[in-house]
């Protein structure tokens, strides 16, 4: 039997987190070039990506 929608999207965010603190944790010792793959990352990955590329300094400042 499949799971609930709610256990789904639970298990989805928890993937998203997992994955955006290893993108911040990148982020961190990334050049340039390197920020901009990252935020392409993040932008495929969750919506509201706008804010969290800000938030993690990605963006073109």
């Amino acid at each position: 039997m499949p799971a609930s929608e709610r256990r789904r999207e639970l298990k989805r965010r928890r993937k998203r987190k997992k994955k955006l603190s290893i993108i911040a944790r990148r982020a961190e010792k990334a050049n340039s070039s390197e920020k901009v793959v990252l935020a392409d990352k993040v932008r495929k990955l969750t919506p509201g990506a706008e804010e969290l590329i800000v938030r993690l300094g990605l963006g073109s400042d």
